[in-house]
């Protein structure tokens, strides 16, 4: 088990190693926009790994193939359709424009 921190809500919760990221943000009662299913070719569920960016799985080149058509894009960015959270340190995410409400 891990920490995630979500943001801007503040919100902490307990995730399992191996649970993916946009589950672990649905369970902790976060409503996410995905239109595609999970699949990295909307968009929707961009955010950032602000903290703890070793705690979850590498970038994949369907992710960064998507992220290279994104507006908005650091360092931090990644999609959380396509993130392990892998328990081996905490992690905190921060929820961007229309998915922090």
């Amino acid at each position: 088990m891990t920490t995630l921190t979500i943001l801007p809500a503040g919100v902490t919760t307990e995730v399992e190693a191996g649970t993916p990221l946009l589950q672990a943000l649905i369970n902790a009662g976060q409503q996410l926009i995905t239109k595609c299913g999970g699949k990295a070719s909307c968009g929707a569920c961009h955010l950032f790994v602000t903290q703890g960016r070793k705690g979850v799985s590498k970038l994949t080149p369907a992710e960064n193939a998507k992220l290279d058509t994104l507006v908005g894009i650091g360092n931090k960015s990644r999609l959380a359709c396509q993130v392990t959270v892998l328990g081996t340190e905490p992690v905190t995410v921060e929820l961007l424009g229309a998915l922090s409400g």
